[in-house]
């Protein structure tokens, strides 16, 4: 397939399986939501032109497999990756505990040039469910984590309802501005939807 030259912003979004990854990104993306969990195998993607500061960009979001049998995805998958959503599930105490595993993940497969300051971003998902009653992870735990991390920003969300999506992957893009170039891509056929989620927000860049 010929590469297209196009300003490229890669972003990966990391997390347990049924945090609601596939969902935010289809929500962002095609603001659709679907009650069907369909389990992501291996990795997928999709895209969408955003514009920064007069500028267009092409946001290509990586979604990935949640089940330990995918997190080793190899070096070329997080490979140029210009920003890093961790995502986790408010209502599930084992996915907030898991970030810093997938964080880890990330930089020792990425290598990135500059890992301390190298931009992530975290959404706590699905703050929808139950009408917030089956909540286990406060915001005060989540942002006190995210601070430890180098102030990482942090975004609650509901993919489901749409509650901070948008706010979150603007955020997103712009974090990924930082250390984005232009880039010779390939852009293969391939989209996948999926779980569930919803949400509530702050802060950002």
């Amino acid at each position: 397939m010929p590469s297209r030259r196009r300003t490229l912003l890669k972003v990966i979004i990391l997390g347990d399986s049924g945090v609601g990854k596939t969902s935010l990104m289809n929500q962002y993306v095609n603001k659709k939501f679907s009650n069907q969990y369909k389990a992501t195998i291996g990795a997928d993607f999709l895209t969408k032109e955003v514009q920064i500061e007069d500028r267009l960009f092409t946001l290509q979001i990586w979604d990935t497999a949640g089940q330990e049998r995918f997190q080793s995805l190899g070096v070329a998958f997080y490979r140029g990756a210009d920003c890093c959503v961790l995502v986790y599930d408010v209502n599930v105490l084992k996915s907030f505990d898991n970030l810093n595993n997938w964080r880890e993940e990330f930089l020792i497969q990425a290598s990135p040039s500059d890992p301390e300051n190298f931009p992530f971003v975290v959404i706590g998902n699905k703050v929808d469910v139950d009408g917030g009653n089956s909540r286990v992870v406060s915001e005060k735990k989540a942002r006190a984590w995210c601070t430890s991390k180098g102030n990482i920003p942090y975004f609650e969300t509901s993919a489901k309802e749409g509650l901070n999506v948008e706010d979150a992957f603007i955020c997103i893009a712009k974090n990924a501005l930082k250390t984005g170039e232009e880039e010779e891509i390939y852009l293969p056929d391939t989209i996948d939807v999926g779980t569930t989620s919803q949400p509530r927000s702050t802060g950002c860049c």
